[in-house]
């Protein structure tokens, strides 16, 4: 039997409808496999290991052959592979709670795996964006807030801007196809930003009367 978590969301992603003038761009989430790398360091994390098995290994040389010292630094490899298979999963979780929308006013986050919470930027309170490209297309996305804007890192990781712990910057972290939906959200938020606000003034009846 297959459960959705998000079967309430009366539109995928967002906590709730949409008002009749707000439409949505684009839709997505982040690569699992990028977010391993980056967020989880996938890497660094069984280079690590294997530094360990070849240490293990050069230091048994001394008293076994090699073939034996080899075999004393494999179950050093073997636990980076499980340690990094563990990572994978949680960047593949991650990825699979995430969902990121551009709509023609705001970038809306739908972010959190044990505890959802739902982040809504608008393109009006974002005072710059900041693209991080990778060669094979994919890229984090980031957006710098008012200073007295406060998120918390921790909350909000790993959809943030790496190493900007004081002033989190949210962000659409390994997406795929980075650069159209820097172009999508570039030219959603210059439209939105160039719209003229228009606010009715309410007449002073009092006055008026007295008048």
């Amino acid at each position: 039997m297959q459960h959705d978590d998000f079967k309430f969301e009366p539109i995928r992603g967002l906590p709730e409808a949409l008002p009749r003038d707000e439409v949505i761009l684009w839709q997505g989430r982040p690569m699992a496999r990028r977010l391993a790398v980056e967020a989880f360091k996938v890497r660094w994390i069984m280079g690590y290991f294997v530094a360990l098995a070849a240490w293990r290994a050069i230091v048994s040389t001394a008293e076994v052959p090699l073939g034996t010292a080899l075999l004393y630094g494999s179950p050093f490899v073997l636990l980076g592979l499980i340690v990094c298979a563990i990572l994978y999963g949680l960047a593949w979780i991650q990825s699979r709670a995430t969902v990121y929308t551009l709509t023609n006013k705001r970038v809306a986050m739908r972010i959190g795996a044990a505890l959802t919470m739902t982040l809504n930027l608008p393109y009006v309170e974002i005072e710059s964006a900041d693209l991080d490209l990778r060669p094979a297309g994919s890229g984090t996305l980031a957006f710098q807030l008012p200073a007295d804007t406060r998120l918390s890192y921790l909350m909000s990781w790993p959809h943030i801007r790496p190493g900007r712990i004081n002033r989190t910057q949210p962000a659409l972290r390994c997406i795929a196809d980075a650069a159209k939906v820097a172009d999508i959200f570039t030219d959603a938020a210059r439209t939105r930003i160039s719209q003229p606000t228009i606010t009715r003034a309410t007449a002073d009846l009092s006055a008026m009367a007295a008048e």
